[in-house]
């Protein structure tokens, strides 16, 4: 299969993942973390979309003061969506409840016209209940992949059955809780490496925070 370079990590094309443009940011590590520190750290941006229960929600005031893990990608997806969401979901799951309840991971869908509400939930349920799926209509979702840095999805063509891939970073975004980005973490990011991460990202004193 051919394999194209996001970042730090190889990722497999079938899912089309796109080249991140804060991918390559940051090269100081003073903190042991696995993940890619960025030198400039992004604020937690200003969006609304809609849940699983078509509810409004706010991203900046209802993860206000949590470790935000916001990954945008497509419930069709072969291979890095699920990967993502599953190492996540094994790690989340051996952490004790006073650093779990800590942690909001959540996803918004880059295929709005497949990706319902209903679907998005029944989905996510597979690695954990508590992770947060999002939709809107593309330009809500276009918008909010800007105010985050990364590029916006492409729509594949449709093969024969009607079926398409879509093209989407393959970073998740890590807020900490003051509120700004300050790790990214491409495709091939494996448990262990979260495992180390997620506890030392809600104790880090940042700079500047």
């Amino acid at each position: 299969m051919r394999r194209i370079v996001i970042g730090l990590a190889l990722v497999t094309a079938a899912c089309a993942p796109r080249p991140d443009a804060r991918s390559g940011a940051g090269e100081d590590n003073p903190f042991g973390l696995r993940g890619r520190v960025l030198s400039d750290p992004l604020a937690k941006p200003e969006f609304v979309l809609t849940d699983t229960g078509h509810r409004p929600f706010d991203f900046r005031r209802q993860t206000d003061g949590y470790l935000t893990l916001l990954f945008f990608g497509y419930t069709y997806c072969p291979d890095v969506c699920p990967v993502h969401m599953a190492n996540l979901g094994a790690v989340i799951a051996q952490l004790t409840p006073s650093v779990a309840d800590r942690i909001r991971v959540v996803f918004i869908t880059t295929d709005p016209a497949r990706d319902t509400p209903e679907r998005l939930r029944q989905w996510l349920d597979n690695f954990d209940r508590r992770f947060i799926g999002l939709t809107g209509d593309t330009a809500q979702i276009a918008a909010a992949e800007r105010a985050v840095g990364l590029p916006g999805a492409d729509i594949g063509p449709r093969d024969s059955t009607g079926a398409y891939e879509v093209g989407h970073s393959a970073v998740v975004v890590a807020f900490t809780p003051d509120n700004r980005a300050h790790v990214l973490y491409p495709f091939g990011i494996r448990q262990a490496d979260w495992a180390n991460d997620l506890p030392k990202l809600l104790t880090i004193a940042w700079p500047g925070s």
